[in-house]
């Protein structure tokens, strides 16, 4: 089955890295990256900006090119990014505008409703979020009624999971990402936001899997085949992030 992979790293030895809670992830560059999924069909993907990489786009801008087509970026900007430059990253293949609550390294969540629409009326980019599920009722206000939103990694927590789901009823996308640095079962956490909007759910590797718990496993693609029919599937694994990153 086709795979849309919704949520990689590319971390390349040739471009600047920022030390993160004293973390520096091991290099993975777009070969490995290829290497790691040649079992799977991937036919395209996007690639998230890590804490350690703060604003750098250098290698985003790289890792699109060298990827080719239907990968697309998602970067972490200062909120005052001018709008010429959102428009030239915009036109080189960026998608997304991040915000990284869990680990840092990108714009503060206080600039979430002004940045979010911002580049949303500008470029149609939408906004990703990284944040527990356990501090989404701290923005819920304003995410509900952004333009166009995801959750990464189910939102990490058991404890929180209402709370996302309320999100899910009202429109918020969720990335089905990262199941090694999760707290909740995975399976159920899909089926039950499935159950609330079978367009939400987006599959990604999470590759490199930097401070997961466990790395990305081809096992779990196959839980997803195993424990949802065909169509469900198709759209966790393939449909819906393509019409979320590149229609």
């Amino acid at each position: 089955m086709k795979i849309f992979d919704s949520h990689l790293h590319i971390i390349d030895e040739r471009f600047p890295l920022i030390p993160n809670q004293g973390y520096l992830p091991n290099y993975f560059s777009c070969d490995d990256y290829r290497k790691s999924v040649n079992q799977l069909s991937v036919v395209g993907g996007a690639i998230v900006s890590g804490s350690f990489q703060g604003f750098d786009q250098s290698y985003l801008i790289d890792a699109i090119k060298t990827l080719g087509e239907n990968f697309v970026g998602v970067t972490q900007l200062p909120y005052d990014t001018s709008d010429e430059e959102i428009i030239r990253l915009n036109q080189l293949g960026v998608k997304a505008l991040r915000f990284n609550v869990n680990r840092g390294g990108s714009e503060d969540i206080s600039r979430l409703d002004y940045f979010s629409r911002r580049v949303y009326e500008l470029v149609n980019w939408h906004t990703e979020i990284y944040i527990s599920s356990t501090q989404l009722p701290e923005v819920a206000a304003i995410i509900e009624k952004l333009p166009a939103v995801s959750v990464d990694h189910l939102g990490l927590s058991k404890d929180g999971f209402h709370h996302l789901l309320s999100l899910v009823d009202k429109g918020v996308k969720v990335k089905a990402t990262g199941f090694g640095r999760i707290d909740l079962d995975p399976i159920g956490a899909i089926k039950s936001i499935y159950s609330l909007n079978p367009d939400a759910l987006m599959f990604g590797t999470d590759l490199p899997s930097t401070r997961a718990k466990r790395p990305f496993e081809l096992a779990d693609v196959d839980l997803i085949i195993h424990n949802l029919d065909e169509e469900q599937a198709e759209k966790v694994l393939y449909k819906n992030a393509l019409n979320w990153y590149l229609k």
